[in-house]
């Protein structure tokens, strides 16, 4: 398995990816990435400045993926980790701590100080993997990113 940068070919694959994981978890599909407008077009939306997705590829197929961009409607220091979704062959493999932390990289490069991050209550096994990598808990959601079914909203300082 390799992780490498989205391309335009991935679109499709990593929609798939994630779409299949809200309905695998019965996962809420209003108000969360399953209903984002850029969901099939990823690549195009990750060529803007200081943004980048990753794709995590094993055997020619997409299987995984994170990104980070800036956090809409928040001063230019604060970027948001985003769409983080692993398909059920490679989840406790290693490769989201290893795509995370290479988010957290990029973003340091770019000159964010603080990383922002929401997700849905029930999914604990990605909270706890959060906390390992230095996030914390706050008590409201930060920016403006329509996803009002995530509950439990984190940061970590860069």
């Amino acid at each position: 398995m390799i992780i490498r940068a989205i391309e335009p070919k991935d679109n499709l694959q990593i929609a798939k990816v994630i779409r299949d994981i809200f309905h695998e978890l019965d996962a809420p599909k209003v108000g969360t990435a399953y209903a984002d407008p850029i969901l099939d077009t990823l690549f195009e939306v990750y060529q803007e400045e200081r943004s980048v997705y990753y794709i995590v590829e094993k055997d020619g197929e997409v299987v995984g993926g994170c990104g980070i961009a800036p956090l809409e409607n928040e001063a230019a220091h604060i970027c948001e980790l985003q769409k983080m979704y692993f398909s059920p062959a490679i989840r406790g493999t290693g490769f989201a701590k290893q795509i995370i932390e290479k988010c957290l990289d990029f973003a340091k490069e770019n000159d964010f100080t603080l990383c922002y991050l929401e997700t849905l209550a029930f999914m604990k096994a990605a909270q706890k993997l959060y906390v390992n990598l230095g996030f914390e808990s706050i008590d409201a959601p930060l920016g403006n990113t329509g996803h009002n079914s995530c509950e439990v909203w984190m940061t970590k300082k860069i």
